[in-house]
Order: structure tokens, then sequence, then C-alpha cells
């Protein structure tokens, strides 16, 4: 198989563990805080990468530490954020979702930066995809605010549109020459120092028993290396196809919730989510063929 033939693959298997993840996240949290699991995700993030660039001969050394600082910090709070979402009552499809609104956060800051720019004109298909997102969050909202649970959807939703903000964040620490590993090492650490110190604000840490430990454990190798394969695939494969497949995430996260945890999800919700998923790939392509077009002279 060929580098680029075997991104698809390796997309869907990053989907595929990232849903699992969110399984085991859901279980810890009958045990943790949402801060002591960020926390122990990230050492286990923090341990693999760290043996990884030394075995080899890599190294951590950067010279934009303040640009790592913010990575980390947006990107952690969108991590916790998402945690505590699929620790919550809600369905794991539905916080699985919300928080792959990242893409359609990301249009609607495009068309924000057109607009105060000014003399740009905005895209209308990249306007309606961005409608359309909301409108799917709505439905996918809609039946949270009858069980009590919109704190919870507005978390979820928090961390699709933070996540946008790390998203650009991480491009722009491409751009000024940091290897993927280094930028997965930094955000990683700052997922130890903010999930400690979440975890001491939420009363503290929990003792452990061995059901509890392989959970974590579970959550930190399988994030690692579901971050690691996406990385790859991104690297080597088309990123439509790449952006497409994420999304086959939300249905490995259905079929999970239903299985595991005898989640139902409504038609309303359903259909909020084929909007969200649509909206994001329509997103993600229109961007695209924008940064392709020639600069205005």
């Amino acid at each position: 198989m060929t580098r680029p033939a075997a991104a698809p693959w390796l997309m869907l298997g990053a989907a595929f563990l990232f849903a699992l993840m969110g399984v085991c996240v859901k279980l810890a949290s009958l045990r943790y805080g949402a801060g002591e699991i960020v926390m122990y995700r990230s050492l286990v993030g923090v341990l693999f990468i760290a043996l990884w660039v030394r075995s080899r001969g890599g190294s951590l050394r950067t010279r934009v530490p303040g640009m790592h600082a913010w990575r980390a910090t947006v990107g952690v709070i969108s991590l916790a954020l998402w945690f505590y979402a699929i620790g919550s009552g809600l369905p794991l499809a539905t916080a699985m979702t919300l928080n792959y609104m990242s893409s359609v956060w990301m249009a609607l800051f495009l068309i924000g930066g057109a607009v105060i720019m000014g003399g740009a004109r905005v895209d209308g298909r990249l306007i309606a995809t961005v409608l359309a997102g909301f409108v799917g969050v709505a439905l996918v909202l809609r039946p949270t605010m009858a069980q009590d649970q919109l704190w919870h959807g507005l978390a979820g939703l928090g961390s699709g549109m933070i996540a946008a903000l790390a998203y650009l964040q991480v491009s722009a620490l491409g751009r000024a020459g940091e290897p993927d590993y280094r930028i997965v090492f930094y955000f990683s650490a700052g997922g130890v120092l903010v999930g400690a110190a979440l975890a001491l604000l939420q009363g503290g840490f929990t003792g452990h028993d061995l059901h509890g430990a392989a959970l974590l454990l579970a959550v930190g190798v399988l994030a690692t290396v579901a971050q690691l394969m996406m990385t790859r695939a991104y690297a080597i494969g088309t990123p439509l196809i790449n952006a497409s497949l994420h999304y086959t995430g939300i249905g490995f996260a259905f079929l999970f919730g239903v299985l595991w945890f005898d989640e139902a999800v409504s038609a309303m919700a359903l259909a909020g989510i084929v909007l969200i998923v649509g909206a994001g790939v329509a997103a993600t392509l229109l961007r695209a063929r924008l940064a392709a077009q020639p600069a205005p002279e």
C-alpha cells in the first residue's frame, strides 16, 4: 500500500480510537473529575512523546515557547470542556458532534476576519455552511434543554469553538517550523499542569483501584496513538478526504453509545448531527478552495 493510499485507513483508525477514548472517558467520569482525566491523559502523552523523541534523536527545545504556551492553554481548555461534556448526561455522539463543530467555527472566524479587514468579499456559500452548522447545533441541543442539560451542551459547544482557535495556533506553529511531535509534547505538558490545577480546584485527587487506573491509562494511550495516526494521515493524505473521514468518529461514538450505555438519540438530534457533519465537510472544502485562490493585486 502506497503512502497516500494508507492515509484514509489511518484517519479511520484515528476516528475509531478517539471514539473509543470517549467511551473510556465516560466510564472514568463515574469516578474521576474532568481535570484528573485531562491530567492523566496528558501525562501518558508526555512520557510517550519524550521516549519516542529520545529514541529518534530529536529535540524538544523550541524557539517559540510563547506560541506553544498559548496553543497548550486553549487546547487544554477545549479538552477539559469536552471531557466534562462527555462525562455529563449527554449522549456520547452528541458530545462528540459538538466538539467536531470546530470546522464550522473556523469558517465563522474566516468570515469575521474578512468583515473586519474590509474590502474582501465574503463567499455566500461559506455563510450558508455556518448557518447550517448552527441550525444543526440548535437541533442537537434542543433535547438537552428538555432534560436540564443545556449547560453540558454549551460546554461541548464551547470545546469546539476553542478547539478551532487551537487548530489555528497549530497551523501557525507549523509555519514557524515546529515539528508535529514538539507541538503534541508541549500540548500534553500543558495538559498535565492545567489538569492538575483543575483537579485541585475540584476537590483534590481521587484514589485508584485497578479498574480506574486501567481506564485512565486507556484514555492516554488511545488519545496519543489516535493523535499520531491523525497527524500522519494529514501529512501524507488529501486534506478534504481526511477531514471527511474524521467525522466517522461521530458514527463510531453513536454506535458505542448505543452498545455500551444504551443511549437513545432522538430523530431531531440525528438530523442536527447530519447537518453539522455536512456543514463541517463543506466548510473544509470551501476554506481549502479559498486558500488556493491567488491573492488580489
